[in-house]
């Protein structure tokens, strides 16, 4: 069983485009879990109307951010492969069966993606190469390669990644690194996804970093001693 899990925001303008690249290739006891963050556009509205009983929607009766968001969509998660995607973007048709392949061996998968526009045109037409993506704890710790809609893992990751500390900014970055330590980790060098920029995205990955070198070597620091603890214990 497959569960898709995503948190969305105010995402009316793309959610629609994106859960049906997604439905088409879920079988019948998959599921699509929606944390929907308090949206004050139509997001939950257009989710309905898709009228499909694989869509589970929770609806958060107040805002409690992405990190919290995606925590509470992977909470009520059910499946034995666990995707993480965002509200705006496009999966490519074969990702949810390749990626399952892969995660017969590894506990963690990462696809490449192609990065987009808003109007779809090819800004890096691979992440891997622009990345220059590998797994390894170090060198991902010193430039993240983990982004969450080209993430899948098996439900066991959960049982050590959950709950979130909440002073770890990046939800991913923390569970793609806490695999690097307890798991093993698998790199599918194939864009499956276009990973659509549009300026409003919840994260800034793919685009220059807004953070100063001090608050960047805190981050990391701070996401290295919570690795460590999570670790130990």
């Amino acid at each position: 069983m497959v569960s898709v899990c995503i948190a969305s925001y105010n995402g009316s303008k793309y959610i629609t485009r994106q859960i049906n690249s997604i439905l088409s290739q879920l079988k019948n006891n998959d599921e699509i879990i929606v944390s929907d963050d308090n949206s004050s556009d139509n997001t939950c509205e257009l989710l309905d109307e898709f009228n499909d009983k694989r869509i589970k929607i929770i609806r958060n009766k107040k805002t409690i951010g992405p990190l919290a968001n995606f925590e509470n969509a992977l909470k009520n998660a059910n499946g034995h492969y666990v995707f993480l995607s965002d509200q705006d973007d496009i999966w490519a048709p074969d990702k949810i069966l390749l990626m399952t392949e892969y995660l017969q061996k590894y506990d963690l998968v990462l696809s490449d993606c192609e990065v987009v526009d808003e109007a779809l045109n090819t800004l890096i037409p691979s992440f891997f190469d622009y990345r220059s993506s590998k797994p390894g704890l170090l060198r991902n710790l010193y430039k993240n390669s983990y982004i969450g809609c080209c993430m899948a893992f098996r439900r066991e990751v959960l049982t050590y990644a959950l709950p979130f500390p909440t002073s770890v900014h990046m939800h991913d970055w923390w569970i793609g690194l806490l695999v690097e330590l307890n798991g093993c980790v698998g790199f599918v060098h194939k864009p499956l996804m276009k990973y659509v920029r549009h300026g409003k995205n919840a994260s800034p990955t793919g685009e220059a970093s807004d953070y100063s070198s001090i608050e960047r070597i805190q981050t990391r620091l701070i996401l290295l001693w919570y690795i460590f603890k999570r670790w130990l214990c």
